[in-house]
């Protein structure tokens, strides 16, 4: 007999600006943080119109350590520099895993052609934890294209892409220190399935567009995240003729002490002033300047 999942709680997104070119919303809500582990941060940008710029803008360069980001892109394009010497630019439907492990500066910025167009950007992007035994590790870049991802027909209407972990019988293609699942699905129209989830492990939903209806009983609405119950494998999605995407996010929670400062995430306090001295006197890196043309 099938066992179901409920929603523990849901919430909306809180209004937030990232530098100077991202405007979204920060999904997980920062009182139950720990409740989503090994995710620490959701932050779900846009859609937002971008107008023509010469100069691209983001995030200028900034450090990590202890972490890795993940970046979905919707629409629109985005590119990435570090320290450790990678350069890339992903683009709808890619995604960037980008473990910051030990340590690197990095900085994200509007692609150079689309920021000269302008037009609507649509992304997201998680701060994975590392687990004590991976924070110290080289850093690693993963750049995924669309066409790298396997992608599943639920049915006519549903495609479901699986970026790590298994679902459906399918595995993603991201490398993971711990275990974690990361699935996009998108609905083009009325559309009823069931997903089978992992048992004992967090386990959440984030609505990137349109809305959808939980167990028969649960709506869950555009920009909003629910946090599923432990028990029960099962979930029951319907959605009507406008169609909806989502994402689930799932894990083993990292039962570890957390001590944080920004962009630094690590276990003891004498770990975060290392870090900081590291950083500091330069042990991350620097990105050299870039000149645009005018």
């Amino acid at each position: 007999m099938k066992t179901f999942k409920s929603i523990a709680y849901a919430s909306a997104g809180r209004p937030q600006q990232v530098g100077d070119g991202f405007v979204g919303q920060s999904m997980i809500p920062s009182n139950r943080f720990e409740d989503f582990s090994p995710f620490l941060l959701l932050d779900h940008h846009g859609p937002m119109q971008v107008k023509p710029s010469r100069t691209p803008k983001g995030v200028d360069e900034h450090p990590h350590r202890g972490i890795e980001t993940v970046t979905v892109v919707f629409e629109g394009a985005l590119q990435h520099r570090d320290s450790a010497g990678n350069n890339g630019v992903i683009f709808a439907g890619d995604v960037q895993w980008m473990s910051a492990a030990s340590g690197l500066v990095h900085e994200e910025k509007h692609e150079l052609n689309f920021s000269r167009q302008g037009g609507t950007l649509d992304f997201i992007q998680l701060w994975v934890n590392l687990p004590r035994a991976h924070k110290m590790e080289k850093p690693r870049y993963q750049e995924l294209a669309s066409s790298q991802i396997p992608v599943v027909a639920l049915n006519e209407n549903t495609q479901l892409r699986v970026i790590s972990g298994a679902l459906e019988g399918i595995n993603g293609p991201a490398l993971t220190y711990s275990s974690v699942l990361l699935a996009d699905v998108i609905v083009s129209g009325e559309s009823w399935f069931e997903l089978q989830l992992p048992q004992n492990q967090n386990v959440a939903i984030h609505v990137v567009m349109g809305e959808i209806m939980l167990n028969k009983t649960e709506k869950l609405a555009n920009k909003h995240i629910a946090k599923l119950s432990q028990a029960g494998e099962w979930i029951e999605i319907k959605t009507e003729k406008e169609g909806a995407r989502f994402l689930i996010l799932g894990g083993e929670a990292i039962n570890e002490p957390i001590v944080s400062y920004g962009p630094f995430v690590m276990n003891t306090q004498a770990e975060i002033r290392q870090t900081i001295e590291d950083y500091q006197s330069g042990k991350m890196g620097f990105l050299e300047a870039i000149e645009y043309e005018s």
